[in-house]
This record gives C-alpha cells, structure tokens and sequence, in this order.
C-alpha cells in the first residue's frame, strides 16, 4: 500500500538544497502488545530510503525499528538547480513502498 508522503526541496542562495521529507508510516517494533488481546503486534518498519536528484543518489539510509512513527528527514547537497527534481522513495520489512518525486524550488 503506497502511504503518502510529503517532499520539499528548496534551494537557498548559497547553492545548498535543502530536502524535508514527511512520511507516513506506523514504524512498529515489534515489541508492543495489542491493547485488545495483549498479542504482539509484528514488526513493520522502514528499511531503506533513498534521496536522489537526477540519477544521483544524494542520501541512502537504513532504517530499523527504533525510528519514530511517522518519521520526518531532512539532507542537504550541492548542485541543485531550482526545477529540477528530487526523489525520494522508501521500501519496508514487509515489502511495501513509496515515491514521491517533487520540483526544487527557490528559498524564501
């Protein structure tokens, strides 16, 4: 099930991109107990994720189960040009995915 997910980058007038990245995921452990019938609730988290600009990998990233639910990341790089692209895609332990590809646009 693809999740939605928010990207942001914005080029500032030194030249660096910055690149904010929401994403909507329960990052469970695998360590919490259902409050229903106090059976563990399996593990289901991000695994890898992955910043690219162009067909340049700027940030790849192993994750695991200590990452906050709904986790948010930001990196930054050099070479950006406002309107080019940025994506960012993701895949978790129990093989769903995402990508969102989002437009570099001007810092205020």
């Amino acid at each position: 099930m693809a999740r939605p997910m928010k990207v942001f980058a914005a080029l500032d007038t030194e030249g660096v991109t910055t690149v904010r990245v929401l994403v909507r995921h329960d990052m469970e452990t695998g360590l919490r107990k259902s409050k229903k019938d106090g059976s563990l609730i399996p593990a289901h988290f991000i695994q890898n994720i992955d910043v690219k600009h162009g067909d340049k990998t700027v940030l790849s990233a192993q994750w695991g189960a200590a990452v906050s639910k709904n986790p948010s990341l930001f990196c930054y790089f050099k070479g950006g040009v406002v309107g080019e692209e940025v994506t960012v895609s993701w895949f978790d332990n129990k093989g769903e995915s995402g990508s969102k590809t989002s437009l570099i646009t001007q810092a205020d």
